[in-house]
């Protein structure tokens, strides 16, 4: 181990151990302290929205504001709200149903913090996917370490800035690269939340396997659009471009390939054309286009449109100019057509502008796809047939589903956000994220009168009789 890593672990360690003293202090944090913790981080974070508009887009290279504004700042203030105002009614214990054999106790469910609760963040919203965690995890009475992304140093700084003072007592914020992830995940966590590829999710996962710590994986995988038959494809087209041109579809849950009747994919390459030169009309030199977050990724893309055309696919380029800068890794929509399973963007998590199209005679064809690839984090439904919509959704297996949307389905505040199997493990937001980060505690209550106690020391034949009657019928 070099000089550099094992001051890291040792830091690490240092900061793990300071939370645990000072979660082992005050295991149970008032719900008043930690909703004015939540109220000052909010208070805190507000007006440090162009500074992170800022940082963020010279990370990037170029990030639209309405990107930062829209995906990161705004979602993460509304789950701000949402919590505090819901955290006192969350928080109670819940009553259950004792059963007869129990009789005359009382059973509740009592929601306890875990203790020190990791966090590793993304890079592609390094506001909201650091901050909504954490503040959840603080909602639930925890002590939190944060790990942040190497690839977006300057957020990093900003979001220092709101863990200073009494919120440092609350959460630290760790930097580094792959060798610190790898340190921080091995650290014995009372739970594990990781952001990220599944690739890298299978290393963290096994890390914390070691101490027994129970993990939240938030992955992605190839989410996919099935744009039934009866569809306006003008407005299923509308959704796609949003959905794929928000963040530059450097987006986990972003639509990454297509389903689309054989007659109408002409109609909707066509739209979407249309719509492109419309709303992105300067390509990459537009305001509204965000940069690939480096130059590495933005080879990537590039890679797999020159893999795809080697391989036969058809790569359709809505304007003749401006769609690629290499020098400012910025890349405009590429539309890829006649695509098979053999093709790296058919098999590989895009995360960038590119969308292949396939095309499907009968619905069973796409339900049959998607069931024979591992369960995608988002699945989209483009159309009113409910017949075909209920097919679909009974049918098939994923984390999230939008109906006639994009993207949005991950910012319904009362509602778990989560993936399943290669995609993800675990849910977080609203109150299944208080639950993720609480040990829901059985606990049952007897009084001093309790003929049932007297009856299990004398192993009573009447108890073992009554009993039966009750439950063996």
């Amino acid at each position: 181990m070099n000089e550099h890593l094992q001051s890291s672990s040792s830091s690490l360690s240092v900061q793990f151990e300071q939370l645990s003293i000072a979660f082992a202090s005050t295991p149970y944090l008032s719900i008043n302290k930690r909703i004015a913790l939540l109220k000052l981080l909010r208070k805190q974070l507000i007006p440090l929205e162009q500074a992170f508009i800022n940082a963020v887009s010279k990370d990037f290279g170029y990030r639209s504001a309405f990107d930062t504004t829209l995906g990161d700042i705004l979602p993460t203030i509304q789950s701000l709200t949402h919590i505090t105002h819901s955290l006192n009614k969350w928080a109670k214990p819940s009553h259950r149903k004792v059963g007869l054999s129990l009789w005359p106790s009382k059973v509740m469910v009592q929601y306890q913090p875990k203790g020190v609760v990791g966090v590793i963040a993304p890079w592609n919203y390094p506001i909201q996917l650091a901050l909504v965690p954490v503040i959840t995890a603080i909602a639930a009475g925890n002590r939190v370490m944060l790990k942040l992304s190497e690839f977006t140093p300057n957020t990093n700084q900003v979001i220092k800035q709101l863990f200073s003072q009494e919120l440092a007592e609350h959460c630290c914020v760790v930097e580094g690269g792959s060798e610190v992830a790898s340190t921080f995940s091995s650290l014995p966590f009372a739970h594990l939340l990781f952001t990220g590829s599944t690739g890298v999710g299978k290393l963290v996962m096994a890390a914390a396997s070691k101490n027994l710590t129970p993990v939240t994986l938030e992955l992605g995988g190839k989410s996919p659009v099935i744009i039934t038959k009866d569809a306006d494809i003008i407005k299923a087209a509308k959704i796609i471009l949003f959905g794929k041109m928000a963040n530059a579809g450097q987006i986990c849950v972003a639509p990454d390939y297509i389903f689309v009747a054989k007659q109408q994919e002409s109609a909707l390459i066509k739209a979407l054309c249309e719509l492109y030169k419309k709303h992105y009309k300067l390509g990459v030199e537009g305001k509204n286009l965000t940069s690939i977050v480096n130059q590495s990724h933005y080879q990537r893309l590039v890679n797999y449109l020159s893999q795809a055309q080697a391989q036969g696919a058809n790569v359709i380029k809505p304007l003749e100019q401006n769609q690629q800068d290499e020098q400012k890794h910025r890349l405009g929509l590429h539309l890829v057509t006649n695509v098979n399973d053999d093709m790296a963007l058919m098999q590989e998590e895009l995360f960038g502008p590119i969308l292949p199209i396939k095309t499907y005679q009968h619905l069973d064809e796409t339900i049959a796809y998607v069931n024979e690839h591992p369960h995608p984090l988002a699945l989209y439904i483009i159309g009113d047939d409910k017949h075909a919509q209920a097919n679909i959704m009974q049918r098939t297996i994923s984390g999230t589903l939008a109906i006639n949307d994009a993207l949005v389905q991950v910012t319904a505040d009362d509602a778990p956000f989560g993936g399943v199997g290669d995609s993800g493990l675990g849910h977080y937001h609203g109150k299944e994220g208080f639950l993720t980060f609480s040990h829901a505690k059985n606990t049952l209550v007897s009084s001093q009168f309790n003929p049932r106690i007297n009856m299990l020391l004398k192993q009573s034949k009447f108890l073992i009789t009554l009993l039966k009657k009750l439950y063996i019928k």
